[in-house]
């Protein structure tokens, strides 16, 4: 098995878990929010906690490895 093989298959992974990641982040914003309006928790006035902050910097950092694969397929 080649690299870009290994690569292609590593890209599949990630972008599986990188949807689980969106699916599993708690929906703030309604339809209220996206106009501007809501109170102030769905305004991003809060601080995340707990498992809500593992989930939202794991798919900041599945994102970037997603990233990081999808150039090194160019390159190569």
């Amino acid at each position: 098995m080649s690299l870009s093989h290994f690569i292609a298959y590593s890209q599949i992974v990630l972008s599986v878990l990188l949807m689980i990641g969106v699916l599993l982040q708690q929906s703030e914003a309604g339809l209220g929010g996206a106009f501007g309006g809501g109170d102030g928790f769905s305004s991003g006035n809060h601080s995340k906690r707990g498992a809500e902050k593992y989930i939202f910097v794991g798919t900041i950092i599945i994102s970037i490895l997603f990233a990081a694969t999808s150039f090194s397929l160019l390159l190569l």
